[in-house]
């Protein structure tokens, strides 16, 4: 047998083959092996990936449609629209003059420039571009013959013919143009602010308490107030306009009441002894026809501070070292205490987290009730919104017949009341003008007529 030539394959070889990933549809492929030898190696390492994808692909149209697309029909494939749609013609762009065929061709410019009979500026030959002054300037300067008005030969030789420029100066050319009280010009300096925009405020989207009211512009009076009335129902409105005016006539008094106590602790602030607390007096000390009693200062001796010593100050720290000690153990041994109680905790706080959005929730649904029926009674701002008077008349003012009936409150003062509590306006009070001193007149000494 001849000797077989083997060959050692190195580490950096062996990492150099390349290894295929595993297949994302099928077995995991081994691609890595170079060797074919046996129908066992050639099942092992064949590259099936793109079988397993094409089959994948198949049955993923299995699973959306149902079968394959190449067992479909073309009728099951393709439609014929016989109606269009509708749509499309909204979509195709309207007709304009500029879409045209003509003016596309007439709107076509070319780069030659086309040939005109006339002359143009172009084909006129340059000409000097010396002024006239210059050019006379020079002439004068070269004692050249030039022509004057009339076109007559000036003579270089007369005054101011020469070289030199005999003309008016610059401040007379300047003069009347310029205006010593008109403001300067001052120069802005750019800093890159000229383009900015002040950024827009979004206006925040809240609930108005308008859209929550529900009450009538107008509101259906009680049967109490008719000029016949019955019984009951004027009963009832009698009794609330005592209610009503009961809470006015106790709210007066604690009114009156705070006021007297406000009073009283001013007049006791101004008759305060030096040296007493706020409302103590001191009586007066009657004087004896006796001997006067000699008074003398008693002086309180003072305790001298004794100086620790060194035991008493190691005890000291010593009591403040287990005191500390002591408190650290019961605070350690109450957060132990507390591990174990975690989940209880976490229901507890969950419980008083949802007792708390219920409260939320019923405080916020309370509100919207009372809202419904107007803002009357509550304060918004400075003032508060009035309530409804209650216009009612005693038995004894009730006329027999709407020829006798008097009449009660004010229709404006009702409509104004009734916008402030539908909230469409602001609560107001009125504000009555403030009296004026009057004018005296009086005749003066130095005129004893006056009109």
């Amino acid at each position: 047998m001849a000797p077989t030539k083997t060959r050692k394959v190195s580490s950096a070889s062996k990492s150099s083959i390349p290894k295929n990933v595993a297949s994302g549809v099928g077995a995991p492929s081994q691609l890595a092996q170079s060797s074919r030898k046996g129908k066992k190696a050639w099942r092992k390492n064949i590259d099936i990936q793109p079988v397993e994808q094409g089959l994948e692909s198949l049955r993923s149209e299995e699973r959306v449609i149902g079968s394959t697309l190449q067992k479909q029909t073309d009728d099951q494939l393709f439609v014929v629209d016989t109606k269009g749609d509708d749509k499309v013609r909204k979509s195709l762009p309207r007709f304009s003059k500029a879409e045209l065929t003509s003016t596309k061709i007439l709107s076509q410019r070319s780069a030659i420039p086309a040939v005109f009979s006339r002359s143009t500026r172009d084909s006129i030959p340059s000409r000097s571009k010396v002024s006239r002054a210059d050019k006379e300037r020079l002439l004068r300067i070269a004692k050249r013959p030039r022509k004057g008005p009339f076109n007559a030969v000036m003579d270089h030789t007369e005054f101011g013919a020469g070289s030199a420029l005999i003309d008016v100066s610059a401040a007379v050319k300047h003069s009347g143009s310029y205006d010593p009280w008109t403001a300067e010009e001052v120069e802005e300096v750019a800093d890159g602010l000229e383009h900015t925009k002040k950024p827009k405020i979004k206006r925040p989207e809240l609930s108005h308490p308008r859209d929550v009211i529900e009450v009538p512009a107008v509101l259906e009076p009680h049967q109490g107030s008719s000029y016949n009335p019955p019984a009951a129902a004027h009963d009832e409105l009698i009794t609330e306009a005592c209610r009503v005016e009961r809470r006015r006539q106790e709210e007066a008094d604690r009114l009156a009441e705070v006021r007297r106590k406000v009073a009283d602790a001013r007049a006791l602030a101004t008759n305060v002894t030096e040296g007493l607390p706020l409302g103590m007096t001191l009586d007066e000390i009657p004087q004896d026809d006796g001997e006067p009693v000699a008074q003398h200062d008693a002086v309180v001796p003072k305790k001298p501070l004794a100086r620790k010593t060194k035991q008493q100050r190691a005890k000291a720290l010593r009591l403040r070292e287990e005191k500390q000690a002591l408190a650290e153990k019961a605070a350690r041994k109450k957060m132990l205490a507390t591990i174990t109680m975690a989940k209880s905790l976490r229901s507890t706080a969950e419980k008083v987290g949802q007792q708390q959005n219920q409260a939320r929730l019923a405080r916020q649904l309370a509100l919207k009730m009372k809202l419904r029926k107007g803002l009357a009674g509550q304060r918004l701002g400075k003032y508060k919104v009035p309530e409804n008077e209650i216009e009612v008349q005693i038995g004894e003012d009730l006329s027999e017949n709407l020829r006798t009936l008097k009449p009660e409150g004010n229709l404006f003062r009702d409509r104004f009341r009734s916008m402030q509590q539908r909230a469409l306006i602001e609560p107001r009070v009125p504000v009555f003008p403030t009296k004026r001193a009057k004018l005296k007149e009086f005749e003066k000494h130095a005129w004893k007529r006056f009109e």
